[in-house]
């Protein structure tokens, strides 16, 4: 029988797709925005038409107190804090779902006269999203510089530690499905799984911080469409398993980008806060100021502005926009290179541009631009370490040799805006610096874009 409940729910599911369709594109991404979110709704609305639904009270409250925390927050939030923003949202959906399956066990006495699917569905979602939650934390504490950036692991125990929480709790999910119902067995569930997270994630690098955000919130969607099964909640299981799909995709992209193997981030990744210690490159450096900036921007034909975390971190993109505006007016042809890991999220540098009103033409993802590098007069490179190291294509000694990077080393002048010398946040010296056609602007990429734009304006 076709009721107002289903036909909200399947107008929700048609919401979110479409609304993920939108999300592939930079124009098309708000509105993407805004549709899924009014799938969300309309999936909130249908839901709670479900017969026999009672503690409005506390659905209201929660409502409220979600709405109070959550919207302020995310207005406030600085782009540069965008990342850990992500994380600590991620890792609180995968805590909702971990204290979901607690209420089912409470509410069913321990699964007594269950179905077999919802025990497993209910203690799948309870591990992986206490798995979700604590990594999440991990993973905010380590952008947010809570806690250190670099691995931090117990050496070659780390492995079976790992293994032997997960195991734990896996082993306690196995006895409450068999008919236990001593409600400590759940607990140690959701102590070891989380512990499990925790565990795992500490020894990631902060160099691979992207692609743990990501797996994390493929997590989260899994262990939603898992607790939907088991509450027989058709929204959360297609919002769970859209969620979950385009994060393992996502998560699959980043670590191509890297040239890594999921497994082998997980095992334990590189980097972390930036060493105070200087490159220690063979070769000279050269340092130049504003003006000659300004002269060789002016006099070129082509520019590509490489961004990076250095550039979200001075807050300089509406500065390196006014500098871009400058340089067309002339006209100088200006491009920006978007690295798929550049920043600390998946697409952190398109949000900060896009928030800059940067041309959505302008932007061009690597595997587009990477052979215009050759024919670029400057390449510009603001920020941006790692992601332009050459030692990934020629040493095979290097932590990320191996790595798809941005082609900078081949314009045929090269200008680096940096604070010091002090190597990027995969803790790897980058030789691009002492290369001969390479200049360094040193200072805070803001006001040294800045400089640049006033004498930009005096030519």
């Amino acid at each position: 029988m076709i009721t107002l409940r289903s036909v909200l729910y399947i107008l929700a599911f048609a919401l979110f797709i479409y609304g993920l369709m939108g999300l592939t594109g930079p124009r098309t991404a708000v509105r993407g925005n805004a549709i899924a979110a009014a799938g969300m709704v309309v999936a909130v609305v249908a839901t709670l038409l479900t017969p026999g639904l009672s503690n409005w009270g506390l659905i209201v409250f929660g409502l409220v107190v979600g709405t109070v925390i959550g919207v302020p927050a995310a207005r406030r939030v600085k782009m540069t804090a965008m990342p850990q923003m992500v994380a600590l949202f991620n890792g609180v959906g995968g805590g909702a779902v971990a204290l979901t399956a607690w209420v089912e066990f409470r509410d069913s006495a321990g699964f007594q006269g269950e179905p077999a699917f919802v025990p497993i569905a209910t203690l799948f979602a309870a591990i992986i999203g206490s798995i979700s939650f604590w990594g999440s934390l991990v993973a905010f504490g380590k952008l947010q510089e809570l806690v250190p950036g670099r691995p931090i692991s117990v050496g070659r125990l780390q492995l079976p530690l790992n293994v032997l929480l997960l195991v734990g709790a896996v082993v306690c999910a196995v006895a409450i499905g068999l008919g236990s119902g001593a409600e400590l067995l759940l607990v140690a569930v959701l102590v070891l799984a989380g512990l499990a997270g925790i565990a795992v994630v500490l020894p990631i690098g902060g160099a691979d911080m992207p692609v743990v955000v990501s797996l994390l919130n493929a997590f989260t969607g899994l262990s939603a469409a898992a607790a939907g099964l088991a509450l027989s909640n058709t929204a959360m299981i297609v919002a769970g398993m859209l969620v979950g799909a385009s994060g393992s995709i996502l998560t699959d992209q980043m670590a191509k980008a890297m040239n890594r193997s999921i497994p082998s981030i997980v095992a334990g990744g590189f980097g972390g806060t930036a060493s105070s210690a200087p490159v220690t490159s063979s070769g000279t450096v050269r340092s130049i100021g504003a003006a000659d900036v300004a002269i060789q921007l002016a006099y070129a034909g082509q520019v590509i502005v490489v961004p990076g975390y250095g550039m979200a971190v001075a807050q300089a993109q509406h500065a390196v926009q006014d500098m871009a505006k400058l340089l067309v007016d002339r006209g100088v042809g200006v491009s920006y290179a978007i690295h798929p890991v550049a920043g600390r999220m998946p697409g952190h540098m398109n949000v900060l541009l896009a928030e800059a009103d940067v041309p959505y033409e302008q932007l061009k993802e690597m595997d587009e631009i990477n052979d215009e590098f050759a024919r670029t007069d400057v390449a510009l490179v603001i920020g941006a370490n790692d992601v332009t190291n050459p030692a990934a294509r020629t040493d095979p000694n290097s932590p990320i040799y191996g790595m798809p990077i941005l082609n900078v080393d081949q314009a045929k002048a090269v200008i680096v805006l940096k604070r010091s010398m002090r190597a990027g946040f995969a803790g790897v010296d980058n030789p691009l610096y002492t290369d001969p056609r390479t200049a360094m602007l040193f200072g805070d990429a803001k006001s040294s874009v800045r400089e640049v734009v006033e004498e930009l304006k005096a030519l």
